[in-house]
């Protein structure tokens, strides 16, 4: 992370999964990297994407333990609720099920954007970064499924692009992305991905943090792959 001030401080949210806890690894190990804050459900303070409570308080509290924060990644989000796997077709939606898909994938992060984007520093460069998927580009949907894994990844798309916008007007250093993984060999993806080759969680964090690196503010608000590559909506 060298286009970050030096000693950063980096918030990781979901820090517990697979692709956050390789991002706090990689992290510990950035000599450049003064602060790291792991945020999950089971961190102290605790951060549950589907309790806006708990956010803001842990917003609170990074704030009052650390002022700013140049680097936050929201490296969490679910296919489908726990015993279940995406809908492989509109026959299978049901409204309990879209609303917990939505809530962590989608919800949860605005919210993040919420109480979080007033911690970046408005003087120098710093990145609001949201994991999402290829699958919730509009243009790129040819096979159809996972409505909503989809149309919750869309709409988190939507969400970084309209924060980048917004937090652009007084911060603006700042760089807000929508980041594709690639597949990687997580617990989220093992029983719907055999058939692709996958990255380690580490090679995974590894590359998004190179292009949470290499984006400039007038990027801010895209949506790319883990080599860079800009995704189409």
């Amino acid at each position: 992370m060298e286009s970050l001030r030096d000693k950063f401080t980096a918030i990781v949210i979901g820090a517990s999964g697979g692709i956050g806890s390789a991002a706090c690894a990689e992290l510990k190990k950035n000599p450049r990297c003064g602060t790291l804050v792991a945020l999950s459900r089971e961190s102290a303070p605790a951060l549950d994407l589907t309790d806006s409570a708990s956010i803001a308080d842990a917003a609170a509290q990074v704030k009052k333990n650390h002022g700013t924060a140049d680097l936050v990644f929201v490296a969490s989000g679910i296919l489908a609720p726990a015993g279940k796997g995406p809908e492989k077709s509109i026959r299978h939606l049901d409204m309990a099920d879209m609303s917990e898909v939505f809530a962590i994938n989608a919800l949860g992060p605005a919210l993040v954007a919420r109480h979080f984007a007033p911690l970046l520093p408005r003087d120098s460069k710093s990145v609001l970064a949201f994991l999402s998927a290829r699958v919730g580009s509009i243009s790129d949907n040819r096979l159809g499924g996972w409505i909503s894994y989809r149309a919750a990844k869309a709409a988190l798309n939507q969400i970084v692009r309209t924060t980048a916008i917004d937090v652009a007007r007084s911060r603006p250093s700042s760089v807000c992305l929508a980041l594709h993984p690639g597949t990687v060999d997580t617990a989220l993806s093992s029983d719907f991905t055999t058939a692709y080759e996958k990255f380690t969680p580490a090679e995974s964090a590894r590359q998004l943090l190179q292009v949470m690196d290499q984006k400039s503010p007038s990027q801010s608000g895209g949506f790319f792959a883990y080599d860079g590559e800009k995704i189409e909506w």
